[in-house]
C-alpha cells in the first residue's frame, strides 16, 4: 500500500465503525492562547473533553497535521540524526466522547492493524499503566483484560507514569494510555532478543505505533486528579511509523513519505543518498555519506512542516510561532550549505514534489503553492546572506585567536553566532575544527542556560484552579445584546510576570472574546453593590473568558455585563471594513488576492492579503472609492447563523485557509461581499461612515499590507489635512492656486541654491589661491595652514583645491569653525604618503584631542570635528609638528 491509500484506509474503516470522518484541523493554532501549533491530535477537541462544549458527533476519526519543536514535546534537535523523529507529522486518529470507551478501542485497534492492515500479531506488543502507590491509581487491569482476547500475556508489558500515562501538560485531561509497539527485525534477530526487552528502549526497529489514551481525569494545579464529566478515547498513531511498518522499512525517510522529495533534493544537489542510520549524531565518527544523508532527512522533513505552517496562515517571523518555523526553515537551510554545498536558495525549488504527494489529502497546498514558494525563497536568500555575515564575523574571531596565540573560541562568541546569525554549535565547531580550533562548548551551555531561564520567566504563567461558583454552560448572546444579566460559573486566579487578574466565566455574556484578529470586548460587571472594571476578553475552548482586575465582593451575586458600547462599535466598524476591502482588493486585483491575517481594535485597522507586487497608488484609489460606495449603498449586515458548511459554501462565503470550521458556521453578508466569520459587524455599511487607506507595504514575499481608518478617526485624519492645508497657505499668502505658487517657489529656491553654489565655489578658489600664495616651504615640504569660519563641505573643497595647485610635497592642514563647532582638514600629496611615510588619517586622530574630538580617513586626506574651538590654531600646529619636517 501506497501512503496515501494507508491513509484513505484508516478513514475508511472508521467510518465503517460510525465514526464521522472530520478534516484536520490547521498546525497553526489561532483561538487557543495556550498553544501556538497543534502538538497532538486532541488540540481540536480540548473544549468538548473539557466540557465547555456538547460533543456532537461523538465519535469521530481524522488525519490531523501536527508540529513538535518546542515546549514538552520538543523533538528539533532528533529530527533527521534517527529513523523517526520529525517535526511536522501526522497523526492518525479515532475519537470517543463519552460513547464507547476501552474494550472498544481495544477490539478495533487490533481488527484494523491485523485484520484490515495484515501486520503479523506475533510481532505486536502492548502496554498498560502499572499503576501509581503516590497517586492511588491501581494497575490498569480492564485494559490488560480486554488485550488479553488478542494477544497472549507474555506481550503485555507494565509500562510506568512516563510511558503509559498520558497529560498534554501540568494541568488538564489526562489518563492512562495503551501504546502498541511493532517489532520489525528479522527472524534471526527476534531469536537472539525478544522483543519484550526492546518496548520502550530506544531501538529503532522495536517502535510504538499507537497510543490509545483513554483520558478519564482533570489534573488539578495543585497536582491532584479528579475525574472527568465523561470518558474519553483520544488515539494517536504516527502516520509515518505506521506507513514504515507496512513498508517494511528500516526507517520512516525510506518510505514513499519522503523519498520522492529526498530524490527530488538528489537532483537539485548533485548529491545521492545512501540509505545510512547515522553512527555520531553528525559529530565524530559520522562519515561523509551520513552527513549527506542527514543533511536530507533534514531537508524533507523541514519542507514539510514550513509549507504547511504557511499555508496555515503563519509566515516566519521574529516573535512566537513565526520564529519557531523561521528556525526550522533556517536549520534546513543550514544543512543544505554545509553538507549539500547549496550556497543559493534550494528548499523551495521541492515544493512541486511536495504539493504533487501530498497536494490531494492536503488541497490547502496546491491552493497555496505560489506564495508558499515565494515566501520560503525569501527566508532563504535572506538567511544566506546572515550566514555569509555570520562566517565573516567568524573568520575575524580566529584572526584575533591567532594572532593572541590561542586555539579556543569563547563560549559567548560561539552563542553570539548562534543567537544573532543562527549558527548552531555544530557549525561553529565545523567551521573552527577546519581551521584548528576548539570551541568552549561548556561556556556555549551556559549561556543557552541563561537565555532558557530568560525565557522561562517571561513566560511563566500560573494559573490556579477553577472555582465553580454555580453549574452552567457560557451562552454567548454578544450579537444580539450589548447589555445582559448574567451569573459567574467559575473564575480562578492567573499569576504572569509577577501580575495578578482573574479569569472569569459568565453563564450570559455579550462580550465578545478575542478571536480572528478582532480585538476583545471591554466594559463592566455591575449591581447594586458594585461596579467591576472588564479590562479584556479572551477566547479559550469556545468560551468568553472575561479578564478582571478583583474579584466582586460576592461572586454568586446577580450582575449586569455592559459592554463599551463605543469602543465595541468602532471595532466593528473596523472589522466590517475589512470584508469590504477584502472584496474590493479582488475586484481590483484579481481572485488570488486571499486574506492572510488581520488586526481589528478600535482605533486600528489592518489587513495582510496574498498579492505578488505593490499595489499602485491608482489601484489604491480605485479599491478605496469601491469600499466607500458600498458604504453610501448602506448594505444590511445579512446574517446566517449555524449554516451548514456545503450550504454556507452555496452561498459563495469565502473560507480562509488555515481557520477552523465545525459542522455548521455563521456567514456575514454585505452586498456583494459574503465571508464565514464569526465576529462583531455593524448593522449596516452605512454605520462605517467612511475608509481611507492610509499605507500600503510588504510583510513578506508575496504578502501585502494595508493600514486603513474609518468612521470618526478618519474625521480626525481630515481635520489635521485640513489644517495643515490652511498653514500651508498662509506661508504662500493664501494664494488662490497653491499648486502654481509652490512650483514657482521651489522654481526661484533652486535658482537661488545654484546662485549661492556659484558664489560658494568663487570664494573656495580665492580662499586656495590665497593660502597656495602664502604656503612656506619647510625644508622643501610645502605647509599650507590657517584657521577659517567656512563650513565643513567648504573646508574639504578647499584643501582638495590646494593639492590641485600643489601636487607635490604638500602638507597642508585648514582648521575651520561653523556653528561654533571646531574641525581639522588634513590634506597631503602622494609623496608625502608613500615616501615619507605620513598617514592623514593618524595624524588627524592625534591632533583632533586637543579640540575634544577625533577623526579619521584615508592616508592623504582625513578631517576630525571637535568641542573645543579655543584649542584649533594649537591643533593645527600640532599636525604640522607630527609631520616632523
Amino acid at each position: 500500500m501506497t501512503a496515501n491509500e494507508i491513509r484513505d484506509s484508516f478513514k475508511h474503516f472508521f467510518e465503517s465503525k460510525s465514526h464521522a470522518i472530520v478534516p484536520s484541523a490547521p498546525m497553526v493554532v489561532k483561538d487557543d492562547p495556550t498553544l501556538m501549533f497543534t502538538n497532538a491530535g486532541m488540540n481540536q477537541w480540548k473544549d468538548v473533553i473539557l466540557g465547555t462544549k456538547e460533543p456532537d458527533p461523538r465519535r469521530r476519526a481524522d488525519s490531523q497535521k501536527c508540529l513538535r519543536v518546542s515546549g514538552k514535546h520538543n523533538d528539533l534537535e532528533e529530527v533527521g540524526h534517527d529513523t523517526y523523529h520529525h517535526t511536522m507529522f501526522e497523526m492518525l486518529g479515532n475519537w470517543s466522547f463519552g460513547d464507547y470507551f476501552k474494550e472498544d478501542a481495544i477490539d478495533y485497534a487490533w481488527e484494523y492493524l491485523v485484520d484490515v492492515l495484515h501486520l503479523d500479531p506475533e510481532s505486536l506488543y502492548v502496554t498498560v499503566f502499572e499503576g501509581s502507590t503516590e497517586e492511588n491509581i491501581p494497575r490498569d487491569d480492564e485494559a490488560a483484560k480486554y488485550w488479553a482476547k488478542h494477544v497472549p500475556a507474555n506481550r503485555i508489558i507494565n509500562g510506568n507514569k512516563h510511558d503509559n500515562f498520558w497529560e498534554m501538560g501540568d494541568t488538564g485531561p489526562c489518563g492512562p494510555c495503551s501504546e502498541i509497539h511493532y517489532d520489525s527485525r528479522s527472524a534471526e534477530e527476534k531469536a537472539k532478543v525478544s522483543g519484550r526487552d526492546l518496548v520502550n528502549q530506544d531501538d529503532p526497529q522495536v517502535i510504538e505505533i499507537w497510543n490509545i489514551v483513554f483520558m478519564q481525569f482533570n489534573r488539578k494545579s495543585d497536582g491532584s486528579l479528579e475525574p472527568l464529566a465523561m470518558n474519553v478515547i483520544d488515539t494517536g498513531m504516527g502516520f509515518e511509523r505506521l506507513v514504515r511498518t507496512l513498508q517494511g522499512k528500516n526507517s520512516n525517510y525510506d518510505t514513499d513519505v519522503f523519498q520522492p522529495i529526498i530524490r527530488e533534493i538528489e537532483v537539485h544537489s548533485g548529491k545521492k543518498y545512501g540509505f545510512t542510520s547515522p553512527s555520531g549524531k553528525g559529530g565524530e565518527g559520522t562519515t561523509e555519506q551520513e552527513k549527506v544523508d542527514i543533511a536530507m532527512r533534514v531537508i524533507a522533513d523541514h519542507l514539510r512542516a514550513v509549507a504547511f505552517s504557511i499555508a496555515d496562515g503563519q509566515l516566519p517571523g521574529n516573535a512566537k510561532a513565526g520564529y519557531v518555523i523561521r528556525r526550522i526553515l533556517r536549520r534546513a537551510v543550514r544543512y543544505a550549505y554545509t553538507f549539500l554545498d547549496q550556497h543559493s536558495a534550494f528548499i523551495y525549488k521541492l515544493i512541486p514534489i511536495l504539493v504533487q504527494e501530498m497536494g490531494a489529502a492536503y488541497p490547502e497546498l496546491p491552493a497555496q503553492q505560489e506564495l508558499i514558494s515565494r515566501v520560503m525563497k525569501e527566508e532563504e536568500d535572506s538567511f544566506l546572506r546572515t550566514l555569509e555575515k555570520g562566517i565573516q564575523l567568524l573568520n575575524g574571531d580566529m584572526e584575533q585567536l591567532r594572532a593572541a596565540g590561542k586555539t579556543q573560541l569563547d563560549g559567548v562568541s560561539a552563542f553570539r553566532l548562534f543567537d544573532t546569525y543562527g549558527f548552531p554549535l555544530d557549525l561553529t565547531e565545523l567551521i573552527c575544527r577546519e581551521n584548528g580550533f576548539t570551541v568552549d562548548e561548556d561556556g556555549f551551555n551556559v549561556e543557552m542556560e541563561k537565555q532558557k531561564a530568560r525565557a522561562r520567566n517571561a513566560a511563566a504563567v500560573e494559573n490556579g484552579d477553577w472555582v465553580e461558583v454555580r453549574e452552567g454552560e457560557q451562552e454567548f448572546v454578544g450579537y444580539d445584546y450589548t447589555e445582559y444579566s448574567c451569573h459567574i460559573l467559575r473564575y480562578r486566579k492567573v499569576t504572569q510576570k509577577k501580575n495578578s487578574f482573574y479569569e472569569v466565566v459568565l453563564d450570559f455574556t455579550p462580550f465578545y472574546g478575542e478571536m480572528g484578529g478582532q480585538v476583545g470586548d471591554q466594559g463592566v460587571l455591575a449591581n447594586d453593590a458594585e461596579t467591576i472594571q472588564i479590562v479584556d476578553t479572551k477566547r479559550e475552548n469556545s468560551q468568553s473568558i472575561h479578564i478582571i482586575k478583583q474579584l466582586p465582593k460576592d461572586p454568586s451575586a446577580e450582575f449586569t455585563a455592559q459592554v463599551n458600547v463605543e469602543l465595541r462599535n468602532a471595532s466593528a466598524s473596523n472589522h466590517s471594513a475589512t470584508h469590504l476591502l477584502d472584496y474590493a482588493l479582488k475586484q481590483v486585483l484579481g481572485d488570488h488576492v486571499e486574506q492572510k491575517g488581520s488586526y481589528v481594535s478600535a482605533d486600528t485597522l489592518r489587513f495582510d492579503f496574498a498579492h505578488f507586487q505593490k499595489v499602485t497608488d491608482e489601484e489604491l484609489r480605485e479599491v478605496e472609492r469601491l469600499v466607500n460606495k458600498m458604504i453610501r449603498e448602506d448594505y444590511p449586515l445579512d446574517e446566517h447563523r449555524d449554516t451548514p458548511m456545503e450550504e454556507a459554501k452555496e452561498m459563495g462565503a469565502i473560507a480562509l485557509f488555515g481557520e477552523k470550521y465545525g459542522d455548521k458556521v455563521r456567514v456575514v453578508r454585505f452586498g456583494p461581499s459574503c465571508e464565514f466569520c464569526g465576529g462583531i459587524h455593524v448593522k449596516s455599511t452605512g454605520h462605517i461612515g467612511l475608509f481611507k487607506i492610509l499605507t500600503e507595504s510588504s510583510v513578506a514575499a508575496g504578502v501585502r499590507r494595508i493600514e486603513a481608518m474609518t468612521g470618526k478617526n478618519c474625521e480626525e485624519v481630515f481635520y489635521n489635512l485640513e489644517d495643515t492645508l490652511k498653514y500651508i497657505k498662509s506661508v504662500f499668502n493664501n494664494a488662490k492656486d497653491l499648486k502654481v505658487a509652490i512650483a514657482k517657489y521651489i522654481e526661484e529656491n533652486t535658482a537661488m541654491k545654484k546662485e549661492i553654489e556659484g558664489f560658494r565655489s568663487q570664494a573656495v578658489d580665492r580662499t586656495a589661491k590665497s593660502l597656495v600664495e602664502r604656503a612656506q616651504i619647510i625644508n622643501g615640504v610645502h605647509v599650507v595652514k590657517a584657521v577659517l569660519p567656512t563650513d565643513p563641505a567648504s573646508a574639504k573643497d578647499i584643501v582638495f583645491k590646494v593639492r590641485e595647485q600643489i601636487s607635490e610635497t604638500l602638507v597642508c592642514v585648514l582648521g575651520s569653525v561653523h556653528s561654533g563647532k571646531p574641525m581639522l582638514s588634513v590634506m597631503l600629496s602622494d609623496d608625502m604618503v608613500n615616501e615619507h611615510g605620513l598617514n592623514a588619517g593618524n595624524m588627524v586622530c592625534e591632533a583632533a584631542k586637543l579640540i575634544q574630538g577625533g577623526g579619521g580617513g584615508q592616508p592623504h586626506y582625513a578631517q576630525a570635528g571637535g568641542k573645543n574651538a579655543d584649542g584649533l590654531s594649537v591643533a593645527v600646529d600640532k599636525v604640522i609638528e607630527l609631520a616632523n619636517i
